[in-house]
């Protein structure tokens, strides 16, 4: 693989991924449980105030709401306002499969992530278990 003498990657603090275009930030049953209690909310007042579903044919996946102008529902001026309970997918940005598939995919990420090829190095071993590590499964509701 093209890490296999590891990538460097620290995070600049740029809130990039957290804003700027849209996209989806996908949740699993535990991921909304979790967000739920730490903001004191029951489950089901949790997924409509926070989260919306997305239409992915013969079913439909729980994604958290963005803001009008893209960012996160959650980030504030002061970062992210769930961040001890932050999914997964943001817990492991950028070392996500897409992104890991190729070298070009990485460097092209550099367009948007100014962490990328900063920091420490990041061993083979640590990239591979955050591309695989407690990948939760995802909250999945079937159409009738």
């Amino acid at each position: 693989m093209f890490y296999d003498n590891g990538l460097r990657f620290q995070c600049q603090m740029c809130r990039y991924c957290c804003s700027s275009e849209p996209g989806f930030v996908y949740l699993s049953d535990k991921e909304i449980k979790e967000e739920a209690e730490y903001l004191g909310l029951e489950r089901d007042a949790f997924l409509d105030q926070y989260c919306r579903m997305v239409d992915c044919g013969e079913y439909s996946l729980v994604s958290l709401k963005e803001k009008e102008n893209y960012d996160c529902i959650f980030l504030t001026e002061k970062g992210c306002g769930i961040y001890p309970v932050r999914p997964h997918q943001c817990s492991q940005y950028p070392f996500w499969k897409s992104i890991m598939q190729t070298r070009e995919a990485w460097e092209n990420e550099k367009n948007y992530c100014p962490g990328i090829g900063k920091g420490d190095l990041i061993p083979k071993r640590e990239i591979e278990k955050r591309m695989k590590d407690g990948e939760p499964p995802l909250m999945i509701f079937r159409k009738k």
